[in-house]
């Protein structure tokens, strides 16, 4: 069985004999996968809340890998970054949109209230001139005379009555006449107090009711107020605005009270206004844009003004060929965009208000930028008042489509690039999952073909986390190799990284307990590897898993090992960082049994030139850790490797980890806080008082109070009176019954083990 530094044991693994505990030997593995060490930690935050230090710690780390690995991640997967853009754009555009959507329609909405109040105060103003001019004509002194003869001659003689009325009615005409001319006045008439017309430009109404158009201003004028009248119907014939004299033009009055001696009210002048003329010429100057329209509506939403798009309405047939807006069109929604092609499914007499006659009608001005459908369906916004003095309202409106038209082209450009960056995407995707691919096949090729550069590879021993070990050898010098490839998958700026730091840094070393490199390289296909020697044996871990505990001489003997690797690596500046069973090596070299090599300086801890420190990956594995490891990770030095050495003795002594727990923060609690139980007590039976010692010495909280250097260790278990007891004899018995396969599984005794109890017994 072989094993290497960074190669995964876990198939080799799968058929020994687990540890005791929850947590077991693969919780150094979980710890390896920051996720898997970040669900620990929140799984017991509420159980050791108490134990913050550590806890922290530990999250802090995880949080800080993670971030480095999804950094990496990125870096690497060059496809990853136009998604980002993409996604990063979107989020960009849409808040971009709502700033400037936000923007125009504050912009609409302030335009489409000042052209509102411009109109309604143009309006006003025009009205309040004809409300003075009807004011000033009826209070003329011949019109007062006239008007009271008309009242008079209406009361007097029925024979001469009809003779000096048609006098007098022509007499106040050519007294009306150049006002009216002045002012733009087609008519006149007047009424008496029982609202009955008493004198009129047109003879036919003479002696007819007041019609129900003007009835509510006659009132009011009888009051004594003036008041101009909205467009209605007349029934006089007029010329209307083709040059045709007929009833039902359009026609618009100011009435002013006509007062007598007393200045009582006793008539009222009612002056004819076309509405053609001023009131909605007057509309008309409010339209912006080629959609925009400002117009006069009733209660009843009968439009009382001119519509630009009559052309349209006729088509649509909305009015009849040759109509006009002005009385004939209702402003109702009729449920759809009859521009597009919706067929109306009732009445327009049926059809509900749209959205701006009712908030009107209900006395309710506003402003409408989010859109509501006009009286052609199409979707408009606009702002609206009502004229309570006169009865009527006013509305400014302009399609939607066209007031956020520049939105609309910065929509369509926005989505047009975004469509050419998702394309983009797609294209360096695909292009990228064919070079990976290419790539791919380049190395697994390289791989099948056995050979990579001067070296021709066996067979598979390993794979890990990072890389796959494979037994091989040199094409010239035929020595056996043990070759790790760089996982073709895995290959980033800081896995290459690691890769040659962890060859770099080993290579410096040379103790014969330390692991020899011997080359490095790249194929040309892409394949990282470095080469080292090969070595056939058996880690710790796998040694007490398959043999059970070790007698104290033989852990003297490998720990003393252990410790000359180290002193080495600390003399040099080096923390190894990582100590533990899996990576501790058993085998037979030159002719000597049970040498120990140490493997795997992927973690290990350097000065660079400058003095600054630099770690690679994370530190250790927990079930090995010092307390420092875990608090303060930056300050590990050679006293911390020492501890990891004493957890590996007690390890073999007693075929258990020093602590044992169900969580990685409640393990690393206990290396901080809990003192471990003496390995004779583990044990159940006695140990070596001075192996004991060094043991629970090298795992004190305190660096202070361990060994401070690896040498010291090696001296200190040199002294202990067993340390010579396990002899080349009892080592070279142990590995031949190993290497026949006739080695006793846990609970036996091998016949090494046996003579060598039996000479400590004897002694």
């Amino acid at each position: 069985s072989f094993a290497i530094g960074g190669v995964d044991r876990q198939n080799k693994l799968s058929s020994r004999k687990r540890l005791p505990t929850p947590f077991a030997f693969h919780a150094a593995q979980d710890f390896r996968t920051p996720m898997n060490l970040l669900n620990g930690f929140r799984r017991s935050k509420s159980a050791a809340s108490h134990r913050g230090g550590a806890q922290m710690t530990w999250a802090s780390r995880t949080l800080t890998s993670s971030f480095s690995q999804t950094r990496l991640f990125l870096k690497r997967q060059l496809w990853i970054w136009p998604i980002i853009a993409l996604v990063v754009l979107t989020a960009l555009g849409w808040g971009v949109n709502r700033a400037i959507e936000s923007t125009m329609k504050a912009s609409m909405e302030s335009e489409l209230r000042t052209l509102l109040n411009v109109e309604t105060a143009m309006l006003q103003r025009w009205m309040t001139t004809q409300e003075r001019n009807a004011e000033s004509m009826a209070n003329n002194g011949e019109v007062r005379r006239l008007v009271a003869d008309l009242l008079a001659a209406e009361q007097g003689d029925a024979e001469g009555a009809p003779a000096d009325q048609a006098t007098l009615i022509k007499s106040l005409s050519g007294s009306l006449g150049p006002a009216m001319t002045s002012h733009g006045y087609i008519g006149f008439n007047v009424l008496n107090r029982t609202k009955t017309i008493v004198a009129s430009s047109s003879p036919e109404l003479i002696g007819l009711q007041v019609s129900q158009g003007i009835e509510a201003a006659v009132a009011k004028s009888l009051d004594g107020a003036t008041s101009v009248v909205a467009p209605f119907p007349s029934r006089a014939a007029i010329v209307d605005h083709e040059g045709i004299a007929q009833t039902g033009v359009p026609t618009m009055f100011v009435t002013a009270p006509v007062r007598d001696e007393n200045l009582q009210v006793v008539a009222v002048l009612a002056l004819r206004i076309q509405p053609e003329r001023d009131f909605t010429r007057i509309l008309e100057l409010g339209r912006i844009g080629d959609s925009g329209e400002t117009y006069a509506f009733d209660r009843n939403g009968l439009m009382l003004s001119n519509s630009r798009f009559e052309k349209r309405l006729m088509v649509l047939g909305l009015l009849p060929e040759g109509g006009q807006a002005m009385l004939h069109l209702l402003v109702r929604d009729p449920g759809g965009n009859l521009e597009e092609g919706y067929r109306r499914r009732q009445l327009p007499s049926n059809s509900p208000f749209t959205r701006m006659v009712a908030a009107a009608g209900a006395g309710q001005p506003g402003v409408d930028v989010e859109g509501y459908r006009d009286y052609r369906g199409v979707p408009v916004v606009g702002a609206w008042t009502w004229l309570e003095n006169y009865d009527f309202g006013l509305a400014v409106e302009v399609d939607k489509a066209e007031a956020f038209l520049p939105l609309t082209i910065l929509k369509r450009t926005f989505w047009g690039l975004l469509g050419l960056l998702v394309l983009s995407s797609l294209a360096i995707f695909v292009f990228t999952i064919m070079l990976a691919r290419l790539q791919q096949q380049a190395r697994a090729s390289a791989i099948e073909a056995k050979q990579l550069g001067q070296y021709k590879l066996e067979q598979k021993l390993g794979e890990g986390a990072m890389g796959v070990v494979y037994k091989g050898q040199h094409a010239m010098l035929r020595r056996p190799t043990a070759i790790k490839l760089l996982d073709a998958d895995k290959v980033t700026d800081e896995s290459i990284a690691r890769f040659e730091r962890e060859v770099q840094i080993t290579s410096q070393l040379s103790h014969p307990n330390t692991v020899a490199i011997y080359d490095y390289g790249r194929t040309p296909e892409g394949v990282f590897y470095y080469a080292m020697e090969y070595i056939e044996g058996i880690d710790l871990q796998a040694l007490v898993d398959q043999y059970g505990p070790q007698p104290p001489g033989r852990v003297i003997h490998l720990l003393r090992q252990i410790c000359g690797s180290l002193y080495e690596a600390h003399s040099k500046g080096m923390v190894h960082r990582d100590i533990k069973p899996a990576n501790l090596m058993l085998t037979r070299r030159g002719g000597e049994s049970d040498v120990m090599k140490v493997l795997d300086f992927g973690l290990v801890k350097a000065r660079d030139e400058d003095g600054g420190e630099k770690a690679a990956g994370l530190a250790g594995t927990p079930l090995y850790m010092s307390p420092e490891a875990i608090q303060m990770p930056a300050s590990v030095d050679a006293c911390s490797d020492l501890y990891a050495v004493g957890a590996v003795g007690y390890f073999l002594l007693t075929g258990r980890p020093v602590f044992e727990a169900s969580s990685v923060v409640e393990l690393c609690q206990k290396h901080i806080d809990e003192p471990p139980t003496p390995p004779s007590e583990r044990l159940g039976k006695p140990l070596p008082v001075e192996l004991e010692t060094a043991i629970l010495a090298c795992l004190e909280k305190s660096r202070a109070k361990r060994p401070q250097t690896a040498r010291d260790l090696a001296q200190r278990l040199e002294r202990c009176p067993i340390a010579a007891e396990w002899t080349v004899d009892y080592a070279e018995s142990w590995w031949s019954q190993h290497d026949r396969g006739r080695a006793p599984t846990v609970g036996q005794a091998s016949t090494a083990s046996n003579e060598y109890a039996a000479t400590i017994a004897h002694k």
